[in-house]
C-alpha cells in the first residue's frame, strides 16, 4: 500500500471535490436548472484545474504523517489557484455566475474535507505507533528548535525508547504552553522541584548554544534529580549524517561537559603551514594521544603519515579507521616497532626521513611503573634517546616530545623518567639542525587508563566507585585539546622550549565520582557506593598548576605558555644515560631508585610532598576562617 499512497490520496481528493460540489448542485439538478451530464462536466473541469496545480506543487509526494505548515499551505495554494483558473475559464466562456459562486463554496467544503482526512490520518498513525508502546518517560530541556525537532521524532518514532513527558525552558513566554500536546515548564533551575512525583526517569539536554559555564550549571541541576542524563548533539553535526535519526544523536553525558570552561581553540593556519606536504611520524600512534594526533594531522594533508607503535591491536584498529574515513589511497604507513630497538629505529628513519616527529610513545601508568621502574627507564628515557637521535641523524626539521605535569617536582618513577626525557632533548639540541621541543600537560579525559573510563566501568558493574583520597584534585583537558596543543607547539617550536597549556580550575576527583553517579541516574553511597582506597604508590594529593611558574611566558595564544630550558651538556648526558642503561639491565630496583634520586634532585618522596601539601592547605583554611571572624 505504501507504494501507491500518493495515488490513493489523489483519488480520495477527486472523490471529495466531486461529492462536495455535487451535493451543493443537487437543488439545481432537481429543479432542472442544469442537466446531469453538464453537471458532471462542470465538476470534472473544476477537479481537473485543482489537480493540475496540486500535481505541479507535488502535493502527493508528501508524507502527511510528518506534515508541517508548509504542506498545508501548499494544499491550500493548489486549491485556490485551481479554483482561480476554473473561474477565469467560466468568465471567458460566459458561464452562469451563480455556478461559479456555488463552486467556490463546494471547493471550500472540499478543502475542509481534505484537511480533515489528513488530520485524522496523522492522529491514527500517531496512536497506532504508540499503541502498547513501553518506554522511559523523558523531560527535554530546551523548547527551541532542537528540542521541538527531537520531541517530534520521539513522539512519532515507534522504535524510540523514550516517551516525552514535559519540556523545560527558561523563556517566560513559553512557560505553561503546550508543544504538540507536551507541556512546557520551567525555569530550568527549578528542575528538581518540577520533576518531583513524576514518572520521568531520563532527561535530555537539547540546547545547542549554551556557554560552557551555563551548561555546567544545568548539568549540576540535573544531577540533583536522580534522573539519567543525556545530551542532544548540536543539530549542525547531523548534516554529515543525513540518514541518521535525531534520536541517534542523543549521547551519554561526558565529564568534559562539566569542566565549565570553553574548549581551547588553537591557530589552524600555523598548523597547516607546519604539516602540509611534509612527512610526519607519530610514535605511540595507536595510543589515546597518538591516535588523535594522527587524525588531526590527516586533516592538514601531509605528504605521508608514518604511524609507529609496538601495540598491534590498537594500531590495526586505527589503520582501519583511516581506510574508512580517508580511503585506501591516503598516504599512511604503519610500522610495528619498539622505540627501544635502536637499530630498527635507525632503519625506519633512514627509509622515511620524516620532516616532523611527534614522540608520544611512553609508559605512563604511575603504579605500574613504581613496580617496574626498569621498564620506565628503558622505554621512556632510552627509547626517547633512540628516537631523538634518529631524528637528529636523518635531518628531521622538528622533534616534539609529549611530556607530563608529573615531570615537575616528580614524586614517582613515571614523572622522573619523563623529566629525564626532557633533559635528553636538551642535550641533543646543541649543534643540531633539528629543533627539539616538549609539550607538557596534565590529565587527559578519556585517555586509556584515565580515571573517567574507570569510573564509568565501575558504575556499569554496580559499584563501588573507588577514589584514592577524598582530598585529591587534578587539572583536566580533553584529548582533542591535548593533540591541538602538541601540533601548535610544533608550529611555534624553537629548540629547548617546553610548552604548557592553561587547563583552567582544578577538579576534586571525589566530586567527579559523585556527579558521574548522579548523571547516570543513581544516588551516590545509596545505589552506588564510593570507596576511599588510599593513595597509590608515587601519587600526589595536589597536582601543581604548571602556569604558576615565574619562568613561564605567554605565547601568541593566551592559553599556551612556554618555558625556556637550559642546555644539557651532551657528554654528561651520555654518561648518565649509560649508567641508567646499566642499572636497568641489572634489574636492581633499589639501584634504579637511588640513581634516579641522584640524577633528578627534585625527585621527592610522595609522603613528604603530600604531608607538606596538607599542612599548607590546613594553614590556608585556618587563615580564611580567621579573616572571616575578623570581618564579622
Amino acid at each position: 500500500m505504501s507504494r501507491y499512497r500518493g495515488q490513493i490520496v489523489l483519488l480520495l481528493d477527486v472523490c471529495l471535490i466531486f461529492v462536495c460540489n455535487f451535493i451543493l448542485f443537487l437543488p439545481s439538478l432537481f429543479r432542472g436548472d442544469i442537466r446531469f451530464s453538464n453537471l458532471v462536466l462542470h465538476i470534472g473541469f473544476l477537479t481537473l484545474c485543482v489537480l493540475m496545480f496540486q500535481l505541479l506543487f507535488r502535493t502527493y509526494n508528501s508524507l502527511w504523517r510528518y506534515a508541517e505548515s508548509r504542506e498545508y499551505f501548499v494544499l491550500l495554494a493548489g486549491m485556490s489557484l485551481g479554483f482561480g483558473l476554473y473561474s477565469i475559464c467560466n468568465f471567458v466562456l460566459g458561464a452562469n455566475i451563480i455556478w461559479t459562486f456555488r463552486a467556490l463554496t463546494g471547493s471550500a467544503l472540499a478543502l475542509l474535507a481534505m484537511l480533515t482526512v489528513r488530520f485524522l490520518y496523522r492522529m491514527y498513525r500517531t496512536k497506532a505507533s504508540n499503541r502498547g508502546r513501553k518506554g522511559r518517560y523523558v523531560a527535554i530541556i530546551g523548547a527551541g528548535m532542537s528540542g521541538v525537532n527531537l520531541l517530534n521524532e520521539l513522539r512519532s518514532n515507534p522504535g524510540s525508547r523514550y516517551i516525552p513527558y514535559c519540556m523545560i525552558d527558561d523563556a517566560s513566554d513559553k512557560l505553561d504552553k503546550h508543544i504538540h500536546g507536551v507541556q512546557v515548564r520551567g525555569p530550568i533551575d527549578d528542575l528538581e522541584r518540577i520533576l518531583q512525583n513524576t514518572p520521568v526517569t531520563d532527561i535530555i539536554l537539547a540546547i545547542s548554544n549554551l556557554t560552557p559555564q551555563r551548561r555546567s550549571e544545568i548539568l549540576r541541576v540535573c544531577a540533583a534529580t536522580k534522573c539519567h542524563l543525556h545530551i542532544f548533539e548540536d543539530p549542525m553535526t547531523q548534516l554529515e549524517r543525513e540518514t541518521a535519526s535525531l534520536a541517534s544523536q542523543v549521547r551519554e553525558v561526558r565529564i568534559e561537559d562539566l569542566l565549565g570552561r570553553p574548549s581551547v581553540q588553537l591557530e589552524n593556519s600555523r598548523i597547516d603551514a607546519l604539516i602540509r606536504g611534509k612527512t610526519v611520524m607519530v610514535t605511540g600512534g595507536g595510543g589515546s594521544i597518538g591516535s588523535e594526533l594522527c587524525r588531526q594531522i590527516a586533516n592538514y594533508k601531509p605528504k605521508r603519515l608514518v604511524l609507529l607503535d609496538i601495540a598491534e591491536n590498537t594500531t590495526y584498529e586505527l589503520q582501519n579507521d583511516f581506510i574508512h574515513c580517508y580511503g585506501p589511497e591516503f598516504p599512511l604507513s604503519v610500522e610495528i616497532a619498539s622505540i627501544r630497538d635502536r637499530e630498527k629505529m635507525d632503519k625506519i628513519f633512514a627509509y622515511y626521513r620524516p620532516n616532523l616527529v611527534f614522540h608520544a610513545a611512553a609508559h605512563k601508568h604511575v603504579p605500574l611503573m613504581e613496580r617496574c621502574p626498569e621498564e620506565a627507564v628503558k622505554n621512556n628515557v632510552l627509547g626517547t634517546y633512540n628516537t631523538a637521535m634518529a631524528a637528529r641523524k636523518y635531518g628531521a626539521e622538528k622533534f616534539v616530545l609529549i611530556s607530563t605535569d608529573k615531570a615537575v617536582n616528580p614524586t614517582n618513577i613515571m614523572g622522573t623518567t619523563k623529566y629525564l626525557c626532557e633533559q635528553v632533548i636538551q642535550g641533543l639540541r646543541q649543534d643540531s639542525k633539528t629543533e627539539f621541543a616538549a609539550v607538557r600537560f596534565g590529565n587527559v579525559l578519556g585517555s586509556n587508563g584515565s580515571v573517567i573510563p574507570l569510573f564509568k566501568k565501575q558504575i556499569a558493574y554496580g559499584g563501588p566507585v573507588t577514589v584514592t583520597d577524598r582530598r585529591i584534585i587534578r587539572y583536566f583537558m580533553t584529548i582533542p585539546e591535548a593533540a591541538q596543543l602538541v601540533l601548535e607547539a610544533g608550529s611555534f617550536a624553537r629548540s629547548g622550549e617546553v610548552y604548557v597549556l592553561d587547563m583552567g580550575d582544578p577538579v576534586h576527583i571525589w566530586d567527579l565520582a559523585e556527579k558521574l553517579i548522579q548523571l547516570s541516574g543513581y544516588t551516590p553511597n545509596v545505589d552506588i557506593k564510593i570507596e576511599e582506597v588510599g593513595l597509590r604508590p608515587g601519587e600526589k594529593l595536589y597536582e601543581e598548576l604548571l602556569t604558576r611558574d615565574a619562568d613561564l611566558r605567554r605565547t601568541e595564544n593566551e592559553k599556551i605558555f612556554v618555558e625556556e630550558k637550559p642546555l644539557v651538556d651532551r657528554a654528561e648526558m651520555e654518561i648518565w644515560l649509560h649508567e641508567l642503561e646499566t642499572v636497568a639491565e641489572s634489574g636492581s630496583r633499589e639501584q634504579i631508585f637511588q640513581t634516579l634520586h641522584r640524577l633528578v634532585p627534585t625527585f621527592r618522596d610522595p609522603d613528604e610532598v603530600n604531608a607538606a601539601a596538607i599542612l599548607a592547605a590546613e594553614a590556608e583554611e585556618a587563615a580564611q576562617v580567621e579573616n572571616l571572624t575578623a570581618v564579622g
